[in-house]
């Protein structure tokens, strides 16, 4: 399972809203790149595909493919406002080393990941 803060659901609804697609979901998805091996992406999403996974999170609807939830069951996805900007951030339970930036990470096992279809 995924799950959403409260202060993620409320920046991700508005967004919705702004854009005109409150019928659309978050597509969550893990691909191989980034500074450590696997990095994460968001996308919104009108429906899920064959092989998806759907969670609700705060009124938001995460939709998530069979191969990136391997990766992100156990994860949550936050949204942090400072002064420095603000941002979605993915605290992941199955990150054991993460770069400094935060949107890449490897698992224990130092896998790569695979190419996800999106």
């Amino acid at each position: 399972m995924i799950t959403v803060t409260e202060a993620a659901a409320e920046k991700l609804q508005k967004i919705l809203e702004e854009k005109g697609l409150t019928d659309h979901g978050l597509r969550v998805f893990v691909s191989g790149g980034g500074c450590s091996g696997l990095q994460y992406g968001m996308a919104f999403a009108e429906a899920p595909m064959e092989d998806d996974q759907v969670f609700e999170g705060g009124n938001i609807k995460l939709i998530v493919d069979s191969g990136s939830l391997m990766y992100l069951r156990g994860a949550e996805i936050d949204y942090i406002d400072s002064l420095m900007g603000g941002g979605f951030r993915i605290e992941n339970p199955n990150a054991m080393q993460s770069c400094s930036c935060g949107s890449s990470f490897r698992t224990e096992a130092g896998e790569r990941g695979t190419s996800c279809r999106h």
